[in-house]
């Protein structure tokens, strides 16, 4: 008897309808080493795409070719904002100066010891983080890493975080 009851409640569940949720995608990433890994030529490509908005969150920033990129997409109409660490402020090379007198909303995040940061927040969409630096030592003689990360969700919690850094960090003001 308890044989055929288990076999009449396998049939019934099997003949229920399943209700699951559609499947997610796993974030589309790609990895760069350097040194003399492309890291910088894969910065400047993602942010020749960029249509509408670029985040940015940089320790050490003297990399001219990602500078430009960053220059030439504000031009282009994209909204550009960067938040750098307090040292950008008085380091012999940076591109704050750069940026700032091109335009581009530049802040000083001088809340935190260091804002060791190194993330590129690209229309909500795309996410370049890692170990790499913004400079020209980070692609050529430095051992780092830099993550291309395609997802919308990943992407959200960088804005996130990066909203939370500008309301406390201050207008850069030129040299």
């Amino acid at each position: 008897m308890k044989r055929i009851i288990l076999i009449a409640l396998l049939c019934l569940c099997a003949c229920q309808p399943v209700q699951s949720q559609p499947p997610v995608a796993p974030p589309a990433i790609e990895v760069h080493f350097s040194p003399r890994g492309g890291c910088t030529e894969t910065i400047v490509k993602e942010l020749g795409n960029a249509k509408k908005m670029v985040l940015v969150q940089a320790y050490s920033f003297t990399s001219a070719p990602i500078a430009k990129a960053l220059v030439d997409a504000h031009k282009r109409g994209v909204d550009v904002r960067v938040i750098l660490d307090k040292s950008q402020r008085t380091a012999k090379y940076s591109s704050a100066d750069f940026l700032a007198h091109a335009g581009i909303a530049t802040f000083i995040d001088a809340k935190h010891a260091i804002a060791h940061n190194k993330v590129m927040i690209i229309d909500g969409e795309t996410v370049l983080t890692g170990s790499f630096n913004f400079t020209k030592a980070a692609e050529e003689k430095n051992a780092e890493n830099l993550l291309v990360i395609r997802d919308k969700a990943i992407a959200e919690k960088y804005n996130s975080n990066w909203d939370i850094h500008v309301e406390h960090s201050e207008k850069y003001e030129r040299r």
